[in-house]
C-alpha cells in the first residue's frame, strides 16, 4: 500500500512558526454534527437540531465575527450509495454560502461515523472507501483549503472497538486497535487524494485530549491510557517505532509489526493540531469500589476499580486546558488550536468556560506556543451526549444558539435564539474581552462543590491554571451581586439558594432592606449594592383576600414593581421580575401564549395585568415572566407537598376536578429564568413546566409517582370549595417565544428525589 509522504516535521514547523508566529488568536466555531450509527440507526444531530434545512443559520453564524468553521460534508449523508450516486446540493449551497460570507470552511468528512452501510470502522477498505470521497469533494470544492478527515479518530475508536457504545460495537483491543489504524491511514490516503487537487491543503487533525490519574495500585493503568492519549497523532507523525511505549501494546493488540512501520515510512503530520477537552475527558481510576457508584465500575481483567471524572474526587484539581495544550506542543511543537470548547451547564458556567479556555491559549501565545484559534463548539448546542448518543431521547445541552426559542409545531424546524455565548462570541472575535461580573466567579470545577466522593490525592503537581484563573480562586474580590427581592417568600428563598449552587454571588434583601413600593429606598439600595441586575420575587400573593383589600395587592405587585422597574431603567440594571397566568379568564381551550389578549378573573389577575403594563412601560428591556401553581421542595406549604403529606398520614385531600393548569416545578424555573436574564432577554415570557392537568389529577399524579395512596383524594367542582376569589377554570400557559422548561413528570420526579 502506498501512503503520500508529507514535508518533515521540522521543515513544517519552520515555515509555520515563521508565517504564524505574529498572528492574532482568532475565533472559530462549530456546528455539532455527530452522524454516528448504532446498531442499525444513524443519529443524526444535523437533523436534530434543524441545520439540515436551515440555509440561514449560516449568516447568523457570520454575525459572530467567526473567521473559520468546522463544517460537515460527511460521508454518510452525502454519499450514503456510493459516489455514483451522491448528492451534492446541501453541501453546494453551504459552502457556497461560506464562501460569499468570508467564513473558512474546515471540512469534515467523517464525525464519529462509521461511513456509509458497506462499511465500517474495521473494514479492509475503508481508508481507501474514504480516500475516493476525499477526492470527490476536493474535486468539488477546490478552493477549499482546510479538511478533518476523520474527528477524533482515538475517541471513535474507544467508543466504538473497546466500549462497545457505537457501530461496530466492539468490547476488545483488537476491534479497537483495528479501527483507529484504520481511520488513520483513512486521514493519510484521504489528505493525499485531497493534496492531489489541491497540493497546499492543510490537515487539521482534532482529537480529545485528557488525562488519567489514578491510586498507587493502579499507576500502570493510568500510565497505559496517558500513553494511549496520543495515539492517533504519534501514527500520523510516524511516532510509534520499536522504542515507542504504544509499540508492544499494539502487538499485543494483535497488530503486526509491517503494518506499524508503514506509519513509520509515510507520515502525514497535522497542519494544525485541533485539541477538543471536556471536563469529563480528564478521569480518576480507584480500586476502592465501595465509595463510587456501581455504574462507575470496570476494570481491565487484572483489577477491578471504578473509573470516575477527577473533578470529582482529585484534590489537587483537574490538569485543565492550559496544561493539555502546553503537553501537546512540548511532544510535538505544531500548530495547535482549540477545536472544541463546550461544557453542558448553566449559562454562567458555559461563559465561564469559554472565557478560561479563551484566557489560557492567549497566555500560551504571548509565551510562545504557536495556537491560532479556540473554537466555540455546538453552536446550535448537542443532543444526547448525557447518553454518548446511545439514544435518541431528545436530551438537549444549548450552545451558542438556544434551539427551545419558540414552541415548534410536528415537521417544523426550530428557531435559533443567540445567548449569552454569542455576545462574548462577537466581543472576542472583535478583540475585546466580556466583562461580566459573572465571570470573576470561579467555574465549579475549581470549587468545592465539584468534589462528589471522598477526596483522593491524584499525586501530580498543581494544574497550571491561567493567571486569570489564579487571579480569580486565589484572591477573591467584592463582586457585583444579583440582587433579590423577596427574602421571606418562597421564590426569593429558592433563587438565593440556586444562585449559591451556580457560583452566582447574590444579596437577599428583606422589605426593610429594599421597599419597592418606596422610591427613596429602592434609589438607595440600588446605589449601595450596584448590582448587576434585580430579580423581583416579591409580591402579596394571597389570591383570595386580595379581593377584600384590593389597595394593598395593587400597591405590592403592582405599583411597587413599576417604582422599581423606573429605578433600574434610571441605574441601568436589568430587572427580572413576575407576573401570573390568572392575568387570563380560561375562555380559551389551547394554552396560552404571550401575545394572547388578558382578561383577569380576579383582583390578583387585575394587579399582575397592571403590573405589566406599567414595568415595561417604565423600563422596556425588563423581562417579565408569567408563571403558574408553583410547587417545590424546599417550603411545605405548596398544593404537592401539603396533598402527598395530607395523603401519606391518611388524610382526606381535597382538590379541584375541572381546573385546568400548568404546574411549575421551582428550581426549573428559577434555572431559566437566570439564563433568561444572563441572556439578556426582555418582554413577556411564559415559564411552566410543560402539562395541562386538573387539581385533582395533579395530586393523583404525584402520589402515583411517590407511592402514595390516593384512596383519600376527593375531586370536586372548583365552585365546591369555596374559594372568595374567582378562577379561570382553563389556564395553561404555552409559549411563542421558547419552552425552556421540561415535562411535569420530570419535575415531580426530581421534586420527590430532592424531598428524600
Amino acid at each position: 500500500m502506498t501512503f503520500v509522504f508529507n514535508s518533515s516535521e521540522d521543515a513544517v514547523n519552520n515555515v509555520l512558526r515563521e508565517n504564524n508566529s505574529q498572528l492574532p488568536l482568532e475565533v472559530w466555531a462549530g456546528v455539532e454534527c455527530t452522524v454516528n450509527r448504532v446498531g442499525d440507526e444513524y443519529l443524526d444531530q444535523l437533523e436534530r437540531n434543524g441545520h439540515a434545512t436551515r440555509l440561514n443559520d449560516l449568516d447568523l453564524f457570520a454575525e459572530l465575527g467567526i473567521k473559520a468553521i468546522r463544517y460537515p460534508v460527511l460521508w454518510e449523508k452525502i454519499a450514503p450509495n456510493g459516489i455514483e450516486n451522491a448528492d451534492w446540493s446541501w453541501a453546494d449551497e453551504r459552502l457556497g454560502r461560506l464562501r460569499e460570507l468570508g467564513i473558512l470552511p474546515i471540512v469534515g468528512l467523517v464525525h464519529h461515523g462509521s461511513g456509509p452501510r458497506d462499511t465500517s470502522l474495521v473494514d479492509p477498505e475503508f481508508p481507501e472507501k474514504l480516500a475516493v470521497f476525499a477526492r470527490a469533494v476536493a474535486d468539488r470544492y477546490p478552493w477549499v483549503t482546510h479538511y478533518t478527515p476523520v474527528n477524533e479518530p482515538l475517541t471513535t475508536a474507544r467508543f466504538s472497538g473497546m466500549y462497545g457504545h457505537w457501530y461496530p460495537h466492539g468490547r476488545d483491543d483488537l476491534t479497537f486497535a483495528r479501527a483507529l489504524l484504520g481511520e488513520c491511514r483513512a486521514v493519510v490516503l484521504a489528505m493525499k487524494a485531497i493534496r492531489e487537487v489541491n497540493p497546499n491543503a492543510q490537515l487539521v487533525q482534532t482529537e480529545d485530549l485528557g488525562k488519567t490519574y489514578s491510586t498507587p495500585k493502579l499507576e500502570y493503568q493510568a500510565e497505559l491510557e496517558n500513553d494511549r492519549r496520543w495515539l492517533s497523532l504519534d501514527l500520523l507523525c510516524g511516532r510509534i517505532n520499536p522504542t515507542h511505549s504504544m509499540w508492544g501494546y499494539l502487538k499485543k493488540c494483535g497488530i503486526g509489526e509491517a503494518e506499524l512501520e508503514t506509519f513509520l515510512q509515510n507520515t502525514c503530520p497535522p497542519d494544525i493540531i485541533g485539541i477538543n477537552h471536556y471536563l469529563t475527558s480528564e478521569r480518576f481510576l480507584d480500586e476502592n469500589t465501595e465509595n463510587y457508584p456501581a455504574w462507575t465500575h470496570g476494570g481491565n481483567g487484572h483489577d477491578k476499580y471504578a473509573d470516575v471524572e477527577a473533578v470529582r474526587v482529585c484534590a489537587e484539581g483537574l490538569a485543565g486546558p492550559r496544561t493539555l495544550l502546553l503537553e501537546a506542543w512540548e511532544r510535538y511543537h505544531l500548530p495547535l488550536a482549540v477545536t472544541e470548547a463546550h461544557i453542558s451547564c448553566t449559562r454562567e458556567e458555559q461563559l465561564r468556560w469559554l472565557d478560561e479556555v479563551w484566557n489560557a491559549a492567549k497566555e500560551l501565545q504571548t509565551e510562545g506556543v504557536d495556537i491560532r484559534a479556540v473554537t466555540v463548539w455546538a453552536l446550535l448546542g448537542s443532543y444526547d451526549w448525557n447518553s454518548l448518543v446511545t439514544k435518541a431521547n431528545g436530551y438537549y445541552e444549548p450552545g451558542v444558539f438556544d434551539l427551545r426559542s419558540r414552541s415548534v409545531s410536528e415537521g417544523e424546524s426550530p428557531h435559533p435564539r443567540p445567548t449569552a455565548i454569542a455576545k462574548m462570541v462577537q466581543n472576542l472575535a472583535n478583540g475585546h474581552q466580556l466583562n461580566h461580573p459573572l465571570l470573576e466567579t470561579p467555574g465549579w470545577w475549581h470549587r468545592q462543590q465539584r468534589l462528589l466522593y471522598p477526596t483522593v490525592s491524584c499525586r501530580t503537581k498543581n494544574p497550571t491554571l491561567s493567571n486569570s484563573s489564579k487571579s480569580k480562586i486565589q484572591n477573591p474580590k467584592l463582586i457585583r451581586p444579583l440582587a433579590i427581592v423577596g427574602a421571606r417568600g418562597t421564590l426569593g428563598k429558592a433563587f438565593a439558594r440556586l444562585c449559591e449552587v451556580r457560583g452566582i454571588s447574590y444579596q437577599l434583601l428583606t422589605r426593610q432592606e429594599m421597599d419597592i413600593t418606596d422610591p427613596a429606598s429602592v434609589d438607595a439600595a440600588l446605589t449601595q449594592l450596584k448590582p448587576w441586575a434585580v430579580v423581583n420575587a416579591a409580591g402579596y400573593v394571597r389570591v383570595d383576600d386580595a379581593e377584600n383589600e384590593p389597595h394593598v395587592c395593587i400597591q405590592v405587585n403592582a405599583e411597587g414593581p413599576a417604582i422599581l422597574a423606573a429605578a433600574c431603567a434610571e441605574h441601568n440594571v436589568p430587572l427580572l421580575t413576575f407576573s401570573s397566568d390568572l392575568v387570563f379568564d380560561g375562555a380559551g381551550s389551547n394554552p396560552y401564549v404571550e401575545t394572547d389578549t388578558v382578561a383577569p378573573l380576579n383582583v390578583y389577575g387585575c394587579s399582575k395585568v397592571l403590573a405589566e403594563k406599567l414595568v415595561l412601560q417604565a423600563y422596556p428591556a425588563s423581562l417579565v415572566i408569567r408563571t403558574s401553581a408553583f410547587f417545590g421542595p424546599w417550603d411545605e406549604y405548596n398544593f404537592v407537598t401539603i396533598a402527598l403529606r395530607q395523603l401519606s398520614a391518611g388524610n382526606n385531600f381535597i382538590a379541584a376536578e375541572d381546573g385546568i393548569v400548568s404546574p411549575t416545578y421551582v428550581p426549573d424555573l428559577v434555572h431559566a429564568s437566570l439564563d433568561l436574564l444572563i441572556d439578556g432577554e426582555s418582554g413577556l415570557w411564559h415559564l411552566a413546566n410543560k402539562s395541562a392537568i386538573a387539581w385533582a389529577d395533579f395530586a393523583r399524579l404525584a402520589a402515583k409517582q411517590a407511592g402514595v395512596s390516593v384512596t383519600n383524594l376527593i375531586s370536586v367542582p372548583t365552585e365546591q370549595l369555596g374559594l372568595t376569589a374567582p378562577r379561570p377554570t382553563y389556564s395553561v400557559l404555552g409559549s411563542s417565544r421558547g419552552e425552556f422548561m421540561p415535562s411535569l413528570e420530570s419535575a415531580i420526579s426530581r421534586y420527590l428525589e430532592e424531598r428524600i
